[in-house]
């Protein structure tokens, strides 16, 4: 179609935003959020994405302070983005996040970014599950407090991925110690952290000539202060695959499309 761009075709097949139960508001791409080259980083992305989500779910009372008096703690096993148009600093955003499916002991949440003129920057895709912070065991969501029906439509639609990359055809990169800084509410090595480490497997002339496309991380392991990761690369076709592993525990993967 003459003129049209990906992220316009995309927006032809996004629903109106209408549900009260979608969190929007608008978001300033101020410098705590933006990398070398003045735009929405990568990682910073991620972080604005989980900061409307967090946003979104203390709407709804469900949010990480409110099931902690409970008893219970949300884990994010997996995450997948899609990136359009990253925007630049200054700009204002509209940001909306929303669950989309509970299947009882998991749940999906979408969130989409738009410009002022209504074009999509970035969607993205997150899975969680509710722990029982004694017994370390999911706990179902019928349990708690969360939107059991009524939810809107998808924006994210495609399914996470399997990484089937052997062990031996990554190469480590280089080595990690978790610091206290590093460390979040759970007392573990913040998920936003990982990320960091493995956009480190670049340099700061690759991510400033290259644009993401699409990224998707699994969070396979909890890791805590003291502890020395190691960052692994694998160079595929399809995209740059990174693994953080703790001894021989693997607790992170990775893949990046530019």
């Amino acid at each position: 179609m003459p003129g049209s761009t990906i992220s316009s075709l995309f927006n032809d097949i996004i629903p109106p935003m209408t549900n009260d139960k979608i969190y929007s508001q608008e978001r300033s791409i101020s410098s705590a959020y933006i990398d070398s080259g003045l735009k929405l980083g990568i990682a910073q992305a991620v972080l604005m994405v989980q900061d409307n989500l967090t946003e979104c779910f203390n709407m709804m009372n469900c949010d990480g302070i409110y099931y902690r008096e409970l008893g219970y703690f949300w884990v994010f096993t997996k995450s997948k983005f899609k990136f359009f148009k990253r925007p630049h600093w200054r700009e204002t955003i509209e940001a909306s996040t929303f669950t989309v499916q509970n299947s009882g002991l998991r749940t999906n949440v979408n969130s989409i970014f738009k410009d002022k003129n209504g074009e999509t920057l970035l969607v993205a895709n997150q899975e969680a599950c509710v722990l029982d912070i004694e017994k370390h065991r999911p706990v179902p969501l019928s349990k708690v407090p969360y939107p059991q029906d009524g939810f809107p439509e998808k924006v994210f639609t495609e399914d996470f991925e399997k990484f089937d990359v052997p062990d031996q055809d990554y190469e480590e990169v280089y080595e990690q110690i978790i610091r206290s800084s590093n460390i979040d509410m759970s007392h573990h090595l913040n998920n936003i952290e990982y990320i960091k480490f493995a956009l480190n497997v670049f340099s700061e002339k690759h991510l400033l000539n290259h644009e993401v496309r699409e990224l998707e991380v699994h969070y396979t392991g909890e890791s805590k202060e003291g502890q020395t990761l190691k960052i692994l690369r694998c160079d595929k076709a399809e995209g740059t695959y990174i693994k953080i592993k703790e001894s021989d525990r693997s607790v992170f993967e990775m893949k990046i499309r530019f």
